[in-house]
């Protein structure tokens, strides 16, 4: 599970071997939610309202950035 990024007490995974759609997964605390990358709209999990703005936004400013790594680490899913 590689973190792309931490910030603000937020990390951003993306795991190889994982599944479509493509996502990220963004960990605070005991909190985690799988974002989509594409459009930013949550998979499955939560965040409290802050962080989920916070990641939101790097998502929006990373978004082909993560695309290509998830891609890198699950290239079946091509």
């Amino acid at each position: 599970m590689p973190t792309i990024d931490r910030f603000g007490g937020i990390k951003i995974n993306v795991y190889n071997g994982d599944h479509l759609p493509p996502h990220i997964h963004v960990v605070y605390n005991e909190h985690e939610a799988l974002l989509v990358i594409k459009n930013g709209k949550v998979y499955a999990g939560s965040l409290p309202p802050k962080q989920m703005k916070l990641a939101q936004a790097w998502l929006e400013l990373n978004n082909q950035w993560a695309l290509t790594i998830f891609f890198e680490l699950n290239p079946t899913l091509k």
